[in-house]
């Protein structure tokens, strides 16, 4: 019996972006279902307490499985579609995908999202004013030295945490992809960064998430551009 799969997800939220890339990677057919988060919809908060994005709805027969957040989503799904591995063949490059995982949804989400989308986005959705011009200086500054890091680890590895794509790569250009809406990464700056953005944004897994756009909020001129 076939399983048909439910993402409920918001568009420019960068967690919900890492569950669409794997799904896609994955090929793993799903239908979508956005959510206006902040505005806590019963019908999501029932599947979700904590009211996050995203939430994949599994349903086999009358059986349903709701798996809740990202990590649980990604390793969910490693598991289901195993064939298409992304997290590495080895205890090794397990633990260095996992860590680098951690390292955007954790850190990168704290010392960087947590001031520029919000100041550019979440502000704007929840109707809270003008950007803090303050904020989003120590989000820009934070930004530069992870996208240092980023350089440092492309000028040693093929990929972000080895040789092969990997889910890490999906965390770091979820995350990248939303502060590129909005114009926000220097990419003059970081050569080598750019060439590995342009090889993620190239797969067919990413294309949907280049024709994202949200009223009143309008992407940089070069978003969905290939070749910028």
């Amino acid at each position: 019996m076939s399983i048909v799969r439910t993402l409920h997800h918001f568009p420019l939220d960068p967690a919900s972006r890492q569950a669409r890339l794997a799904l896609a990677e994955k090929r793993l057919p799903f239908d979508e279902v956005v959510v206006r988060y902040w505005e806590q919809p019963e019908e999501f908060t029932a599947l979700n307490a904590s009211g996050l994005t995203p939430v994949l709805v599994e349903k086999t027969g009358d059986r349903q499985v709701v798996i809740c957040e990202i990590r649980a989503i990604l390793e969910h799904l490693e598991q289901q579609a195993p064939e298409h591995d992304l997290l590495g063949s080895t205890p090794a490059d397990r633990a260095e995908v996992r860590r680098l995982m951690q390292w955007f949804d954790r850190k990168f989400d704290n010392e960087v999202n947590a001031y520029l989308l919000h100041e550019k986005l979440e502000k704007r959705l929840l109707k809270l004013g003008a950007p803090d011009l303050f904020n989003m200086r120590q989000g820009r500054d934070a930004l530069r030295i992870h996208l240092i890091y980023m350089e440092k680890l492309l000028h040693e590895r093929d990929w972000l945490a080895g040789r092969r794509l990997s889910l890490a790569d999906f965390a770091a250009a979820a995350n990248i992809s939303v502060l590129d809406y909005f114009g926000d990464i220097p990419w003059r700056d970081f050569l080598l960064l750019k060439t590995w953005y342009m090889r993620i944004k190239s797969r067919p897994a990413f294309r949907p998430l280049l024709a994202d756009r949200w009223p009143g909020l309008a992407p940089a001129s070069f978003y969905d551009d290939l070749d910028f």
